[in-house]
């Protein structure tokens, strides 16, 4: 706080100036006789300051100021108690946590006795949160987090209303619950960061990030991505290994180290060998051991990263309807009969709809003769003349689709997605038209039209709700059948850059295979695509013009597709190799078809935003057959711990979900992890009447050791941020004691003025004496009278 200088006794100001002038003039009078010079004029000055500073002590001068009130103010030291500090810097002979310690220890420490001379102080430890301590025995550093971001908040809205003068942090500023945001630093006062460790880095191999991302590639459906940095390696072999829940290395790469905290990308692809959900660990270390005189690793707890993959729990059941027996079909269903997690259920008509009064059989006969002699043939069992011929396949039993095309939301429903083949408009009715739309918007699923002589605008499917939802425009001027003439399929852009869309993993060899296809004869022509939808493959004709082949968009919750070409099945009469990758094209395409189509019970997992705990929040979200939310079920979700290799795993805990307010249908329950691993979580839904609604299933990872030890430097940056952001300063511990001395002198809620007299002051009376010393010295040395 700055000093400012007062008078306190006007009352004499005009004696002061009196004298001050009496003197002056007597002064001057006493120095006429002496010859001019600059020896006389400088004694007259010392004289005459001399006077003056008498005068003004008359007025009594005082320094005035203000200052924390003693003991009014309240002061936190919060120190860090999180495994991070266990690292030990190079060249020390003690650790971190053994530094603070001898930093923080009340005998030791005389700081802490200089501040609680005028603060009352208030000791904290922090880790996965804040605890109070009243001498920091408690110090143990094995906190499992540092949950620093927190941890102020908590002192923030602990002392709120409150007289905190400030705050003395000791920390590395490793935060494990910010996740790249701002800490939230309102309410707060002055920080004062201590930094603990040195800013070199120390010898370590951490991952320090997994990323895990799915697609529908046959080949490998997973690629795994872990950033592998460290530092005191350059130039060394660095080995990464994938193991899965057993402990056995499904793969291992060796890396090169680079320069000190400079990351590594090491990439895995695999196919998981079961679908459902799936546990792997990624680890990493050197190759070689250290060399004699060597130091290891700083710590082994940021070596490995287990994470958790989910390739879905099928049956995916996708409903294929097609208005005539066709080559696609075949193919398709034999490709499809390889996959165990996609059934392929069919519904094919092999005669359409024909009047009542034409083509009579039998006299009085009023079913339709095809039918004649197999089973019961009563009015309410047979097809009669005014109804299409369809043939059932793959069906779950005999009443499913028994009564053709769905016509409630119940039976379309419990389908992931609709393909429809060759199949024109009026074969829906209207509401079963609607219905389908809904199918997509609402319940999520997936459409797909394949081309042929009475699809898209061929088959009138103009201004109507299957139309609608297409990614292409229908209208065209022509008006004509679909193309004649050949075109060669080729992939866009937009294709390359999807797995489902290629079947080999390089872009070069994916031409290759391009270029060996066989020609496409017949395509159905459109307009343009509609905005928002993406061409993943185009034909290319003989004068190099091209039409649109495959194009998909988002369609309400679901997804919609369109593939205008009508004989796709030649691929597969070219050769062996070309029949084994045109049913790996149908594979992936309904796998995509099919992928994060919502299900009646649905599982999910999310870290909570910013929990030094690793808290997860569980979402089970409960639908009924018509997929309208379920607010009155009942949800049980079972946690398994899941251990990587022989090590044993916990025992299962189970939660009770709640509703939740801000959604219908939603319901939630929150878990702390106890250990470091994957999870396991299956949530069991039953009615109000005890059915049972379903079951989904979820998995996740926690791995607190290998985010606290992520970077072991410490954060000087966000320290930096935090004091310049509260109006406090970076503290070395060297100067804990000056700054323990300045505290009492600076802003602080409840202060008090202070007064010190400047004329009662040897400062004051030296000056004088000095003026009046050195005007008779300097007389006697020129030989003044």
């Amino acid at each position: 706080m700055p000093t400012s200088l007062t008078i306190s006794a006007w009352n004499w100001l005009w004696p002061a100036i009196g004298f001050a002038a009496v003197v002056a003039f007597a002064l001057v009078w006493s120095y006429r006789a002496s010859p001019a010079s600059t020896v006389r004029w400088g004694c007259l000055a010392l004289k005459l300051a001399a006077v003056a500073a008498l005068a003004v002590c008359l007025l009594e001068p005082l320094w005035v100021n203000q200052r924390a009130r003693p003991g009014a103010n309240l002061f936190a030291v919060v120190a860090d108690n999180s495994q991070g500090l266990q690292i030990k810097d190079r060249g020390e002979t003690k650790t971190r946590g053994e530094q603070l310690r001898a930093l923080v220890d009340p005998r030791a420490a005389g700081w802490q006795a200089a501040l609680a001379d005028n603060f009352d102080l208030r000791r904290y430890l922090f880790d996965a949160r804040l605890q109070a301590t009243q001498d920091f025995r408690e110090l143990a550093f094995d906190g499992r987090a540092t949950a620093l971001a927190s941890s102020l908040r908590t002192v923030a809205e602990r002392f709120q209303g409150r007289p905190l003068a400030g705050v003395l942090l000791f920390t590395d500023g490793n935060a494990t619950d910010l996740a790249g945001a701002a800490p939230d630093l309102r309410g707060l006062p002055p920080v004062y960061p201590v930094v603990i460790g040195k800013p070199e880095a120390v010898r370590d191999i951490a991952v320090q990030q997994v990323r895990v991302s799915q697609s529908a590639f046959e080949d490998a459906p997973v690629s795994i991505q872990a950033d592998v940095a460290a530092a005191g390696y350059r130039g060394q072999a660095i080995s990464a290994k994938l193991l899965d829940a057993t402990g056995a290395t499904v793969q291992e790469q060796t890396v090169e180290g680079r320069a000190d905290g400079e990351a590594t990308a090491v990439r895995f692809q695999l196919k998981p060998t079961q679908p459902g959900l799936s546990f792997y660990q990624v680890r990493v270390g050197a190759r070689n051991a250290p060399a004699p005189g060597e130091d290891g690793e700083a710590t082994l707890a940021n070596n490995s990263r287990v994470l958790a993959v989910d390739r879905g729990q099928g049956p995916f059941r996708v409903l294929y309807v097609a208005g005539r027996p066709n080559w696609e079909f075949k193919f398709l269903n034999r490709a499809i009969e390889e996959d165990p997690q996609v059934q392929l259920v069919a519904l094919i008509r092999v005669a359409k709809r024909e009047p009542k009064f034409e083509f009579r059989g039998r006299a009085g006969e009023t079913s339709n003769p095809l039918f004649r002699g197999f089973g019961q043939q009563g009015a309410e069992e047979v097809q009669r003349y005014d109804q299409p011929v369809l043939v059932r396949l793959n069906t779950r039993d005999e009443v499913e689709l028994r009564n053709g095309f769905p016509r409630t939301p119940e039976d379309l429903y419990g389908y992931h997605a609709v393909i429809v083949d060759d199949l024109e408009a009026e074969f829906f009715a209207t509401e079963q038209a609607q219905l389908l739309q809904k199918f997509v918007s609402e319940r999520g699923g997936g459409f797909l039209m394949l081309g042929g002589m009475e699809s898209f605008w061929d088959g009138k499917y103009l201004r109507t709700p299957v139309g609608d939802m297409l990614p292409v425009y229908l209208d065209r001027e022509d008006g004509g059948a679909p193309t004649g003439g050949t075109v060669h399929m080729q992939l866009t852009r937009e294709g390359f850059l999807q797995p489902w869309a290629r079947l080999r993993d390089n872009e070069n060899d994916e031409r290759l295979r391009l270029d060996g296809m066989p020609t496409l004869e017949i395509v159905n022509r459109v307009r343009g695509l509609k905005p928002g939808a993406s061409v993943i493959a185009t034909g290319r004709d003989e004068k190099g013009g091209e039409v649109p082949l495959l194009a998909t968009q988002r369609f309400g919750r679901g997804r919609s597709a369109a593939f205008m070409a009508g004989d796709f099945w030649r691929w597969g009469m070219k050769d062996a190799a070309a029949r084994a990758d045109m049913d790996k094209a149908w594979r992936q395409m309904l796998r995509w078809l099919v992928a994060d189509v919502p299900n009646r019970v649905d599982l999910t997992a999310e870290p909570i935003a910013a929990d030094a705990n690793g808290a997860v929040r569980l979402q089970v979200r409960v639908r009924n057959e018509k997929f309208q939310p379920v607010d009155d079920a009942s949800v049980a979700i079972e946690i398994q711990p899941v251990a990587i290799g022989t090590d044993p795993a916990a025992a299962a805990i189970k939660l009770e979900a709640e509703p939740a307010l801000s959604e219908p249908g939603l319901y939630q329950a929150s878990y702390v992890p106890r250990q470091t691993g994957g999870y396991r979580a299956t949530a069991k839904v039953k009615g109000a009447n005890g059915t049972d609604l379903g079951r989904a299933e979820a998995g996740w990872s926690t791995d607190l050791a290998a985010e606290e030890f992520r970077s072991l430097v410490p954060n000087v940056a966000l320290l930096e941020d935090i004091a310049r952001k509260t109006g406090g300063e970076v503290v070395a511990a060297a100067d804990l004691e000056k700054l323990a001395r300045r505290l009492p002198q600076m802003k602080a809620p409840v202060m008090e003025a202070w007064a010190q007299p400047a004329w009662h002051t040897p400062l004051m009376l030296g000056f004088a004496l000095a003026c009046l010393l050195g005007e008779w010295g300097l007389r006697r040395w020129k030989g003044m009278p």
